[in-house]
């Protein structure tokens, strides 16, 4: 065989092990699907004493190879492959022996439905062990037997926060929530799954509580978790967490007792637009991933400058993925907000006061700036100021290491500009993250003319450490988010100024596919931040008017500067958001608002500030929201009717 391998040990147990030919992550081909079958039919005749399913890769099983929805001619092709891995997991769940699953990293999709398949799991006890059903985000649900499983082990209320998010859970969680038998330590991650699998313990009973919503419950459950995901997508939009609660509460998950069903059907979904756009964007955001490969391995100590919200939120996610981090600014009262921030973050996303403390001793507060010179990266990220950046980067040179990566997180000057105070522009890279940036994924990795291409692999590198998404662009304004969002966010100023309300506006874009309206977003970002945005993307000859829109100006003046004063376009009361009713508005309205953003995508295409058009949607999609069930604003364009 190609892909698996087994052997049997002297206690009578059957080792089974996934190893991927030419590939560094387990998934399922139709391949590997038929010879794992083949293999379950081979170690049934011998009669082991149990059966442990382990893998030779860093990562347990990502699930199945999307690369083979792509070659779906038909629906009933992606039927026939769904047979496939239901036939698989049923064949192991059905050995008469114990079974169990060693899991070490990524345990996602059909991995999981094969984990589920064993009668135990045993986890290895690391940040890196996650377990996740993603299908929802590709339009899709767990039908090798997962969406039937998993409420049955872990009960409806933890399965559906699974299922309709598709968000990971890690080892100790899963261990907490009954999905793994145990989770450990490296050390003795083997010797469990062998005792587990010898002693094979009773299963842990469902609380009563979650047995009666599995039974007579199950409607209600339903009915909640159904008002929970209206809230954040429409079924017209996204039909897939429709079609799980759907395909639960009437079939049990079965897709094979219905699958003409168009409420849940497999095949309903799968001839859905929105499966094929999300399945797209699965593939941009692989190809994002791809650009921060091949370079050096990651930075070990990283130096930033500027403590404010985007500094120090930097300096924090750069100490949670294992880098030591010294942070600069001009006085300790500046960098104490940053810590107690890190602080929140590591404990709302460490969750053990071992690793909190652990990444709280790799964040170093450096009111000297003495770490520059030790740093393999440093990143600067104060104010949007033209000459006090210069004035930076001259010191910051003479203090660098030699090799040491420049960066700056500069949102709306040129890197060009910038470069004017260092004597080797070459190592000058743009590296402009996001805000909040723990959530937001894209980061964008600026070359100007004299940036040496070696300089920014190691700049996309370093964002893929950080488990982020790396998009190249050219040195130009606003580069690709902040130009496109401009004359967007500008549009819906005019017409703020023109007196269509607000909530109208925001209700038109929240209708055509956004996360948010461009208004409420305005209020996030900060009006004094996209007033100050706007008039330097206008002084560089950006598209937009130059006058900034009255209503903008007005509130700037007040200091009603949005959500972080409780005041904007819009009231915030304990953070959130105060709105009134929207006014009914028509199509025109929605085409009048989104056209802006799409000619300004365009515009960014024609003039190669990004490599291709599927970059500027990947960018546009993970950097802005831009609606995903579209497939992206340039793919929209050339496709919409």
């Amino acid at each position: 065989m190609k892909n698996w391998r087994w052997e049997k040990d002297a206690q009578d147990l059957v080792w089974l092990t996934f190893d991927k030919a030419g590939e560094s992550t387990n998934t399922f081909s139709r391949e590997a699907i038929e010879e794992l079958v083949a293999a379950l039919d081979a170690i049934a005749a011998l009669r082991p004493k149990g059966l442990v399913v382990r893998s030779a890769k860093d990562n347990f099983i990502a699930g199945a190879d999307v690369k083979e929805f792509v070659k779906f001619k038909t629906a009933d092709e992606a039927l026939e492959f769904n047979r496939l891995g239901w036939d698989m997991t049923q064949k192991l769940r059905d050995l008469p022996f114990p079974t169990t699953a060693m899991v070490n990293g990524f345990c996602m999709g059909g991995g999981l439905e094969l984990a589920l398949a064993c009668r135990y799991r045993v986890a290895l006890d690391e940040p890196n062990t996650r377990f996740a059903f993603p299908e929802v985000m590709l339009g899709i649900w767990p039908s090798w037997h997962g969406l039937m499983w998993l409420p049955k082990l872990v009960g409806p209320t933890a399965a559906f926060d699974m299922l309709l998010t598709g968000k990971t859970v890690d080892a100790r969680k899963a261990k907490r929530i009954g999905l793994v038998t145990q989770a450990v330590p490296l050390r003795i991650l083997e010797n469990t799954a062998r005792m587990v699998t010898l002693e094979a313990p009773a299963p842990r009973p469902l609380p009563l509580v979650e047995r009666m919503l599995l039974g007579p419950l199950r409607g209600v459950v339903v009915s909640q978790a159904r008002k929970q995901v209206a809230k954040r997508a429409r079924r017209e939009h996204y039909p897939a967490p429709y079609a799980i609660l759907d395909a639960w509460q009437k079939y049990d998950g079965d897709p094979f007792v219905a699958p003409q069903d168009p409420t849940c059907s497999l095949k309903a979904l799968f001839e859905h637009p929105t499966t094929a756009n999300l399945i797209r964007i699965f593939f941009l955001q692989e190809r994002l991933k791809s650009l921060g490969k091949g370079a050096a391995s990651a930075p070990r100590h990283v130096h930033v400058v500027g403590a404010g919200v985007m500094g120090g939120d930097i300096a924090a996610l750069c100490a949670m993925r294992g880098m030591t981090v010294s942070l600069q600014d001009t006085a300790p009262e500046r960098l104490a907000p940053a810590v107690q921030r890190a602080a929140k973050l590591f404990e709302r996303r460490l969750r053990d006061k071992h690793r909190v403390r652990d990444a709280l001793d790799r964040l170093i507060p450096d009111v000297s700036g003495a770490g520059a010179a030790r740093a393999d990266v440093i990143i600067e990220a104060i104010f949007e100021n033209l000459v006090a950046k210069r004035e930076l980067f001259a010191k910051l040179e003479a203090l660098a290491k030699p090799g040491a990566v420049l960066a700056s997180n500069t949102s709306s000057l040129k890197l060009a500009d910038i470069a004017e105070a260092v004597k080797d522009p070459s190592r000058l890279v743009g590296i402009h993250f996001f805000n909040p940036v723990p959530q937001m994924m894209l980061v964008e990795v600026v070359s100007a003319s004299r940036t040496d291409p070696e300089y920014a692999a190691r700049a996309a590198a370093f964002v893929r450490a950080l488990d982020k998404l790396p998009l190249p662009v050219k040195d130009s304004p606003g580069f690709l988010v902040n130009r496109v969002l401009g004359p967007y966010m500008q549009n819906a100023f005019r017409m703020l100024d023109e007196g269509i309300k607000p909530e109208t506006i925001d209700a038109a874009m929240e209708d055509f596919g956004m996360p948010m309206g461009p208004i409420e977003l305005a209020d996030t970002v900060g009006l004094d931040i996209c007033l100050a945005a706007g008039k330097e993307l206008a002084k560089k000859g950006a598209a937009g008017e130059a006058e900034a829109p009255q209503t903008l100006l007005n509130k700037v003046a007040l200091g009603h500067l949005g959500r972080k004063t409780g005041q904007g376009i819009y009231r915030y009361e304990n953070g959130k958001v105060v709105k009134g009713p929207a006014d009914r508005y028509l199509k025109d309205l929605v085409d009048a608002l989104i056209e802006p953003y799409l000619a300004e995508a365009s515009a960014v295409h024609a003039e190669g500030i990004v490599g291709d058009a599927d970059l500027i949607d990947a960018g546009l999609i993970f950097g802005t929201g831009f609606a995903p069930f579209r497939g992206g604003p340039l793919h929209y364009l050339a496709t919409r009717k």
